[in-house]
């Protein structure tokens, strides 16, 4: 079988892709060829069915592949790419999940007629639920554009943006965010401790309340201020609290405090 995409890289993020990639049908093993440097890394990789080499060198000499993806830390960006300039010929679209790391810097290793897409996903990808946010230079096709938001939806859901300046605030808001969502999680398991809860009931019962939450908001249809209404009953138990969190639009504003700070330094990483 032809091979369709090339995976630099397949550590935690790569191999989670990967892995909803082929369970769900979107591609066949056989069509997949992974470099990774890490012999372990590696064997996973070839138990599902893959390609695999230690290095770019070991890619079959005859492949064309539709995709490579770049899925490495960036600070080895550079050198990783560059191993792949023999499919800057504009055949190839090149996808990079590297955060921080602009179009530009694989335009400048590729060469200008190199179709290059940045992808900016979270971790929940990893179990399918991850938000990706994409952004594409002007020499991706429609297909190729189709094509990576059609594997990439195996991993959740999918947003494009035509300004890269863009992408500072989606990191601040779905990169970063599922860690404000676990702080959140650790913060109200510790004031249901405070309140009286065992540990494995306050931890539970945040957890759960997150959860379920997040998925009904997702699920019903509704805007979230609409819940929030539908849970609160005039000076009730919701209302005493939310007067906590909404007074003087605290929370509000703890959070867009929150959301600049980590885009002013998503920025500064980007120089």
């Amino acid at each position: 079988m032809t091979i369709r995409l090339v995976l630099a890289g397949c550590g935690n993020m790569g191999y989670a892709m990967l892995s909803g990639w082929l369970k769900s049908g979107k591609l066949a093993p056989a069509a997949v060829f992974a470099v990774e440097p890490n012999a372990d890394l590696r064997k996973r990789v070839e138990a599902l069915g893959c390609g695999s080499s230690a290095d770019a060198g070991g890619i079959p000499a005859d492949a064309a592949p539709d995709l490579v993806v770049i899925a490495v830390k960036p600070q080895v960006i550079r050198d990783v790419t560059a191993a792949y300039k023999r499919f800057g010929d504009g055949r190839t679209t090149f996808v990079s999940i590297a955060a921080g790391t602009p179009v530009a810097t694989f335009e400048e290793i590729l060469g200008n007629r190199a179709p290059i897409i940045r992808c900016m996903p979270n971790t929940p990808a990893a179990i399918g639920k991850g938000m990706m946010v994409v952004f594409s230079n002007r020499l991706v096709s429609d297909d190729a554009k189709r094509f990576v938001a059609d594997l990439l939806s195996a991993s959740g859901e999918v947003a494009d943006i035509d300004d890269e300046s863009l992408m500072d605030a989606v990191t601040a808001v779905s990169g970063s965010g599922p860690a404000y969502v676990f702080h959140f999680i650790e913060a109200l398991t510790v004031a249901a401790e405070k309140a009286g809860l065992p540990t494995r009931t306050a931890r539970l019962l945040a957890m759960q309340t997150v959860y379920g939450a997040a998925s009904l908001a997702a699920e019903s249809g509704e805007e979230p201020g609409v819940l929030r209404q539908q849970v609160t009953s005039p000076n009730g138990t919701t209302a005493a609290a939310l007067a906590v969190l909404m007074g003087g639009e605290r929370l509000t504003n703890l959070l867009t405090e929150a959301v600049a700070a980590a885009r002013l330094r998503s920025i500064e990483l980007g120089k």
